[in-house]
């Protein structure tokens, strides 16, 4: 790194702990002077009336000091800090609150620095991703729901994303791992503070096979404003969001309020009429809020790109090109009827994991199809083993 952009960092680095969270009038005035420039205009005297809470935190360290102990504590984690000048920062998903309004909700505005744990690349994570949220209070058939869901999406490639919380989001992103997917963490504390602390392990196992990421420095702790500014976040680095069971007064209804801010689309997996847990979800789909979906093909349908088919264009016939867990898991379908892929996977002898990834592949092909019954052989494919 040269001397240069080592500075333009350190200045990022900086205003990331003098702030902590979204700030829309620093972010002016870093658009408006350069974040350099914003830097020391906060280190000297010289910042805006709107600025003036940044006083007090600025007169208690200085510049130099903070920058070496947020830079030392993020590398003892084996971490790092992404900011808008590297190549890992994912810029096109933030532009959506580039065009957000700062007047009217200052959460609105772009982190000037996101503190990243994890093997993967947090701009490739995002660049297919689902956002899959809900209640801490799950049911159990909140938590199957969202298993089915979140693991099929991971297997068939799309990262999940949600925010580690208890209940609904933990479930995600154990469905994602358990299909050996990719899944992202956002958290609305410091990179190094597990939130929950009981889920201190899973967000280890996160870091090995994802993303863990905050704006907030290292050191800060939970708050309560926090999670709904963290819940900007999740919307924006998703193509979409999944709310599988919310309260009528949801931290997940924020979330989708967001979604629906950054124009992208926003879904609700309906639950029991009786369930405390569903209402959120009844409501936001009864008024329009929110899309119903059961199942994760219902989920790509409104988050997933445009499936368009070329007319006149006979494709050739897959079948024969099958092999390994796809031929097997196939094998296993029966000619008429329908299996579930537990099912599927004791009679193929392959893992869930291998189902759900042969299944994605055999439903590309068109040989399989999915309803309310499970998987089963598509009429193409019971043509192609002479089955009518």
């Amino acid at each position: 790194m040269s001397g240069a952009a080592e500075e333009r960092m350190r200045a990022w680095v900086y205003l990331s702990r003098m702030a902590e969270g979204p700030c829309a009038a620093l972010s002016a005035l870093i658009e408006s002077v350069g974040v350099e420039e914003a830097a020391r205009a906060v280190e000297g005297s010289a910042l805006p009336a709107a600025l003036d809470r940044l006083v007090e935190k600025r007169a208690t360290v200085s510049r130099r000091k903070c920058v070496d102990q947020d830079l030392a504590w993020i590398g003892r984690l084996g971490g790092r800090v992404v900011t808008p000048d590297d190549a890992e920062w994912p810029a096109w998903r933030m532009l959506g609150l580039n065009q957000l309004d700062p007047t009217q909700d200052e959460g609105a505005a772009v982190p000037l620095a996101l503190w990243v744990r994890g093997q993967r690349s947090l701009l490739e994570c995002a660049e297919r991703a689902v956002a899959v949220v809900g209640t801490r209070c799950s049911t159990g058939y909140g938590n199957h729901a969202t298993g089915e869901i979140a693991g099929e999406l991971a297997a068939r490639g799309w990262t999940v994303v949600s925010g580690a919380a208890f209940g609904i989001d933990g479930m995600a992103h154990r469905a994602a791992l358990g299909a050996g997917g990719t899944t992202v963490a956002v958290l609305a504390c410091g990179p190094d503070r597990p939130y929950p602390v009981q889920h201190d392990r899973l967000l280890a196992e996160i870091v090995e096979n994802g993303v863990v990421v905050t704006e907030y420095p290292p050191g800060t702790p939970a708050r309560k404003h926090q999670f709904l500014a963290r819940n900007r976040l999740i919307a924006a680095l998703a193509d979409g969001v999944v709310v599988v069971e919310a309260g009528l007064r949801s931290g997940a209804r924020n979330t989708v309020k967001w979604s629906r801010r950054l124009g992208r689309p926003a879904m609700a997996v309906p639950g029991p009429v009786t369930s405390a847990v569903s209402v959120g979800c009844h409501r936001m789909i009864r008024e329009g809020e929110a899309y119903m979906v059961t199942c994760a093909d219902d989920v790509l349908d409104e988050a997933g790109p445009l499936r368009l088919s070329l007319p006149g264009v006979v494709p050739p016939d897959p079948e024969e090109n099958l092999g390994g867990d796809e031929a097997a898991v196939y094998a296993a379908l029966p000619s008429v009827g329908a299996r579930l892929p537990r099912s599927l996977a004791e009679a193929a002898g392959v893992s869930m994991g291998s189902v759900r990834a042969a299944l994605s592949g055999l439903e590309i092909a068109g040989l399989v199809v999915c309803d309310e019954n499970g998987w089963s052989r598509s009429a193409a494919g019971r043509r192609g083993s002479g089955v009518v």
